[in-house]
């Protein structure tokens, strides 16, 4: 009699509106719940986003970033292929931009770096694959400000001055509503501002 294959265990790793914004039925119906013991990760609010009119939005950012837990969520999919599928086309990005690590061939190599602390946590919890969204930092492309201005605190907050209401209204909602083990020195900045209110629940 043959054996059975046993099914992948495939981790998802969520840091922002992955975990909080539910429009998207489609690819929540492909995880389970976020849990929090996540991998430590170097993030910041430091990639402009089009879709959230100008807001800077989390991203894995070896240079500015703080060490921060994120969380995670187990896939239902059996094939790799489809979970990386399915947070693709939940962030509307390209391959280029999304991130996996194989327990099993670890020398598979995708576009954005694989931090060191994801492998270790994979290996840790024994999971077969962890994939998760590698769009990096485009601040300087973006800069409403000042076009190739580096990143930085005070620049960022520049930035976010001269971006619409809406886009305004988008940042606090966003930077609110991360998860409360994420603490960057922008964050920290931002909600002490007094432009920057607390967005309101259900936002």
């Amino acid at each position: 009699m043959a054996e059975k294959i046993k099914p992948l265990k495939i981790a998802v790793l969520a840091w922002g509106s992955l975990i909080w914004d539910d429009r998207w039925p489609a690819f929540d119906d492909q995880h389970g719940e976020w849990l929090e013991d996540g991998p430590v990760l170097p993030l910041e609010f430091s990639r402009v986003s089009k879709t959230r009119k100008g807001a800077l939005t989390l991203v894995i950012d070896p240079d500015n970033g703080s060490d921060c837990k994120v969380r995670y969520a187990m896939s239902r999919r059996k094939n790799p292929a489809d979970a990386i599928a399915d947070l693709r086309d939940r962030e509307g990005t390209i391959m280029d931009h999304m991130g996996f690590y194989f327990s099993q061939e670890p020398d598979r190599k995708c576009v954005p770096a694989v931090p060191d602390a994801i492998a270790a946590w994979a290996n840790s919890k024994k999971f077969d694959v962890v994939v998760w969204a590698g769009m990096p930092s485009n601040f300087p492309d973006k800069n409403a400000v000042k076009k190739g201005e580096a990143f930085s605190i005070n620049a960022a907050v520049a930035h976010l001055q001269m971006i619409t209401p809406e886009g305004k209204a988008a940042a606090a909602t966003y930077v609110w509503r991360a998860p409360e083990l994420v603490v960057t020195k922008l964050r920290t900045r931002l909600q002490a501002e007094p432009w920057f209110p607390p967005s309101k629940v259900g936002a």
